[in-house]
């Protein structure tokens, strides 16, 4: 019989996730307080507190002891930690909720293009911020759609999206991992679109949307068209409309005899 899994990592992450609400509720503390509230020595909440700094979730300041009269007091300052935005961000928040009640009171107001609207003013900020990161990174890398793309990739994952960007056949794709404002538009597309846009201008090339997160995705995915990479196979030429494709093969014997006689029948 095989032995029972341990649930240290659980109770951890448990232990951790109360250490960030002790934070939340009661403001900054150093590690003793927080020892004495879960109940567990200071060696050990140090444990975890140096776990949560390393994730980013709190960070440690120290602060100067002062004496009830309000001037600074002896010994060693008190070392005591802080949630960070990060550690915040952990925690529900009703941004969702405020977003989609404002979003729909515009729509109700000014219709869809009332949204969207709203949707190119939200992502102006953005454009701004990964148009200059990308200007710079390109300066070295080249102008290409897809090295661009790759700029574009680190800017926003800057921002938050998790994005990636990879040469194809063809071309390129963009892949956004994460979509901050998913359930958002998941209601209201106009976002995704506003987003595409964007992307399209960043480029510096048309960009077509083949996947999103709103709409069930696993990744939001934009494909780039642009040059081939060495290598790549090209796509087959397209016969112009209305005409037939010539064939590629060489005239065989028999046609040629054929064509000789023709032109023996022709009348001069």
């Amino acid at each position: 019989m095989a032995p029972p899994r341990s649930s240290a990592p659980a109770d951890d992450g448990r232990t951790r996730d109360r250490v960030s609400a002790l934070l939340l509720e009661h403001g900054p503390q150093t590690a003793t307080e927080l020892a004495a509230r879960l109940g567990i020595s200071p060696a050990a909440v140090r444990r975890h507190l140096d776990s949560l700094v390393a994730a980013g979730r709190i960070e440690e300041r120290v602060a100067g002891r002062t004496g009830s009269d309000g001037h600074r007091g002896r010994g060693r300052p008190a070392r005591r930690f802080h949630l960070t935005d990060a550690g915040r961000s952990a925690f529900p928040h009703a941004y969702d909720d405020l977003a989609l009640t404002a979003l729909r009171f515009v729509a109700a107001s000014g219709g869809p293009d009332a949204v969207r609207t709203v949707a190119e003013q939200q992502l102006a900020g953005l454009e701004a911020r990964a148009s200059s990161a990308v200007e710079s990174a390109v300066r070295a890398a080249g102008g290409a759609p897809v090295d661009r793309a790759q700029a574009l990739a680190a800017a926003l994952t800057a921002e938050g999206y998790a994005a990636t960007a990879s040469a194809i056949s063809g071309g390129g794709q963009l892949c956004q991992h994460h979509c901050p404002v998913a359930h958002v538009a998941a209601e209201f597309p106009q976002l995704c679109e506003a987003e595409t846009a964007v992307i399209g201008r960043l480029v510096g090339t048309h960009v077509q949307r083949l996947a999103t997160i709103a709409h069930g995705d696993g990744i939001c995915t934009t494909h780039l068209p642009g040059p081939l990479r060495p290598g790549n196979r090209t796509a087959p030429a397209r016969p112009v409309p209305g005409e037939r494709a010539a064939p590629h093969s060489a005239p065989t014997e028999q046609s040629s005899t054929a064509l000789a006689n023709d032109r023996e029948r022709t009348p001069a």
